[in-house]
């Protein structure tokens, strides 16, 4: 599976000029410093909802498609019909991992939200590899954003599923989460 069509719609200053229309002040001039994207993304405020994320993946499994299409709140999915009169081929005997074409528009707070979803270790691994697919162009493009896509485990700090793959209590993770709260913390 690929990522095609990649685009960021909308401009990190119109977000910014919204954050000042909220605390009272006029539109300022200029890209807003990484700190402040930064802060305007681990605080989740409504700016961030202007910013989104259009892309399309070529190639996905359908029952990998049907994880991410349980995302609902701000992403629109929009994905290749499997309906026999449409295609030509009866729908009964596609295999679940048939491919299709899975096109989204998300907002940036979307895109936070699901990565700590998809990017858990509970998360089927071809779901995950999908969504770090997506991960990888949007590193490309806004590195901010890319940097607080992060599992719920390191988000919160500990494990909250049901059935906890453990990882919270290795090592590992606490050498991550440590990476993750400097990083975050630190200024430009």
């Amino acid at each position: 599976m690929k990522i095609n069509d990649f685009k960021i719609k909308g401009s990190w200053r119109e977000a910014a000029n919204s954050a000042r229309t909220t605390i009272n002040m006029e539109p300022g001039q200029g890209e807003p410093s990484a700190t402040w994207k930064r802060k305007m993304l681990l605080a989740e405020h409504s700016p961030i909802r202007q910013l989104l994320v259009s892309a399309k993946w070529t190639a996905l499994p359908y029952w990998v498609s049907v994880h991410l299409v349980r995302h609902k709140i701000g992403i629109e999915h929009w994905v290749r019909t499997q309906r026999s009169d449409r295609t030509g081929h009866d729908r009964n005997s596609s295999p679940q991992n048939a491919k299709v074409e899975h096109e989204i528009l998300a907002s940036y707070q979307a895109i936070i939200s699901i990565s700590r979803k998809r990017l858990c270790r509970q998360s089927a691994p071809e779901t995950r590899a999908a969504w770090q697919t997506l991960l990888n162009e949007v590193k490309k493009h806004d590195q901010e954003l890319y940097k607080v896509c992060v599992p719920d485990c390191l988000y919160r700090g500990w494990c909250m599923e049901y059935q906890s793959c453990g990882f919270h209590l290795s090592p590992q993770f606490h050498e991550q989460l440590k990476a993750y709260r400097l990083q975050i913390n630190s200024s430009d």
